[in-house]
């Protein structure tokens, strides 16, 4: 998976598994979209809940199916293979996709950006790296993304990229679309809770079988082990983008697995952000751009998301949290 994109896994879902009010909990996991999906339905029965799980295994497959870039058939590789060459149609799911990327990268003047798939992998984070890549092959590295060369015909539903060479990948914001559109469709069922976790990225709702919220713990990064906060959740979404198993460090500073897709370089300063919202394709969207962003400028970049907050860890250990996070750390 992209360095760009690639998220830790460190918020999880502390969930009482009793039965009451004629409601019990199921739970599976699964590979899927390149990650680990854990989806837990609570239904009426078992058959029930093991029935709803299937249905949401089969909803993530078909988005996988179009719009995962490292397969060759999809609608979105479809686009790739034909940048600088002719616009290619796709469904209108897919379009309006790109269409809200494409807006979040404007959003975020770049920190974010869809076309972030054509980097060059110049970082290495397994070892291997004992200096610092060259100014110059980090400026080539990113010459090739830039959303701005994305061109969007809403009329025919097409997707041209304008530069052979670019690409489109919805790593950073895929997996919370996902977990939206399945939680939308179990809701539209009627089952009332559930949690759907890809790769880190939650959609809540409803109550535990007890009647309890959900809570959702946040782990210290630095001490797997311990809880830093635990916060209960009827309703939202929780995402986490992290660095802190994946870093270089050289004279003395720490340079994370995630690269800012408008200079190429590493992200420095926080190894951590989770952040609490309604929606999780744009809280997955804005816990990969504060990370790009740093600690200043990603909360001014939050302050234009009123309804989402985050928390914080630095390379230091130090937690700081949005002005409107309502609980306490």
């Amino acid at each position: 998976m992209n360095l760009f994109l690639n998220k830790v896994l460190c918020v999880f879902a502390i969930s009482c598994c009793l039965s009451a009010h004629s409601q019990i909990l199921r739970k599976r996991t699964t590979l899927l979209m390149g990650g680990r999906f854990d989806i837990s339905i609570v239904a009426k029965d078992s058959l029930t809940a093991e029935q709803n799980i299937n249905e949401v295994i089969t909803e993530i497959t078909r988005i996988e199916n179009l719009i995962s870039d490292w397969k060759p058939d999809s609608q979105v590789s479809q686009v790739n293979q034909n940048a600088g060459v002719k616009p290619i149609k796709v469904d209108r799911e897919v379009f309006e996709l790109t269409q809200r990327a494409i807006k979040f990268s404007e959003i975020t003047n770049g920190s974010f950006d869809v076309s972030f798939a054509a980097m060059d992998r110049i970082w290495k984070f397994d070892g291997s790296m004992t200096e610092m890549p060259s100014a110059e092959a980090i400026k080539k590295s990113v010459e090739k993304v830039g959303y701005k060369n994305i061109i969007l015909d809403s009329v025919e539903s097409t997707i041209f990229l304008k530069l052979k060479g670019m690409k489109i990948g919805f790593g950073a914001l895929g997996e919370g679309y996902a977990t939206d559109k399945c939680r939308a469709m179990m809701i539209a069922k009627g089952i009332q809770a559930g949690i759907i976790n890809g790769s880190g990225d939650m959609s809540i709702w409803g109550k535990q079988p007890n009647g309890q919220p959900w809570k959702i713990g946040i782990t210290n990064p630095f001490k797997p082990e311990k809880v830093l906060a635990v916060v209960p959740l009827n309703q939202g979404a929780v995402t986490t983008s992290g660095s802190y198993e994946k870093f270089v460090v050289f004279n003395g500073k720490r340079y994370s697995h995630i690269i800012n897709p408008a200079t190429g370089y590493p992200a420095t300063g926080l190894c951590s952000v989770t952040v609490f919202g309604p929606n999780a394709e744009t809280a997955n969207g804005l816990s990969t751009s504060l990370m790009v962003l740093g600690q200043k400028e990603g909360l001014l970049l939050l302050q234009k998301f009123p309804e989402y907050s985050c928390v914080m860890i630095t390379d230091n250990g130090k937690v700081i949290k949005s002005k409107n996070f309502a609980y306490k750390l």
